[in-house]
């Protein structure tokens, strides 16, 4: 049994923007900022203290299609769903994450870091994983090298990614979408500086459409 389909939940979209937020307050003007330069989903990961209550906020936005990231728990997953979470996806492959998550009726993007790892995603049920950290592991030689012997096989590369190098990962007819930070930093959710959130949102969203 497979599961409800990553690719459906990122709904065509091939940047999948990875933030960390630290306050509620920064919730809205973020997915207005994001929406405003052409996203359509982003991923809120479980790092902070709100980032329960951003993912509820950005749910509740209405032009964005959120996940939950960095879900290392069968209980976090619960929590997330509850918030509104339309996918989740882990740093690691966890059976009992993956389990939820099909009781939950979401697709899960489990993270793997070597063959084996990939195997048992693969042996679970899975097609499509998350490859992290992919540019620390290797980048695209690494992906490549994994991808050869599981043809069939969806990535969605995460971790040291910048917008050099989305093109390069984009033309791989492995990668499913690209996963990245770059765009929505912490010091830009700092600075208040939405305005280059939504410049570097567009700027990518270009890069990813060619």
């Amino acid at each position: 049994m497979s599961g409800p389909d990553p690719a459906t939940a990122l709904a065509g979209a091939r940047l999948l923007p990875v933030l960390t937020v630290p306050s509620t307050a920064t919730a809205g003007p973020l997915a207005d900022a994001l929406t405003a330069g052409g996203a359509r989903c982003a991923e809120v990961t479980f790092r902070t203290p709100d980032a329960e209550q951003v993912l509820k906020t950005m749910a509740a936005h209405g032009g964005l299609t959120v996940g939950a990231g960095t879900v290392r728990t069968p209980e976090q997953a619960e929590r997330a769903v509850a918030a509104g979470a339309r996918f989740v996806v882990s740093p690691g492959f966890d059976e009992e994450v993956v389990a939820k998550c099909r009781e939950l009726g979401v697709p899960v993007v489990p993270g793997i870091a070597t063959a084996t790892e990939l195997m048992r995603a693969l042996k679970a049920g899975l097609d499509t994983v998350k490859l992290f950290p992919a540019e620390p592991l290797g980048g695209l030689r690494t992906l490549r090298a994994l991808a050869a012997p599981f043809p069939g096989t969806r990535f969605v590369p995460t971790g040291g990614i910048d917008a050099s190098r989305l093109v390069a990962y984009l033309a791989d007819p492995a990668v499913l979408a690209v996963g990245g930070s770059w765009m929505a930093t912490a010091a830009h959710l700092e600075r208040g500086d939405y305005e280059e959130i939504r410049r570097l949102t567009a700027e990518a969203v270009e890069r990813s459409m060619t």
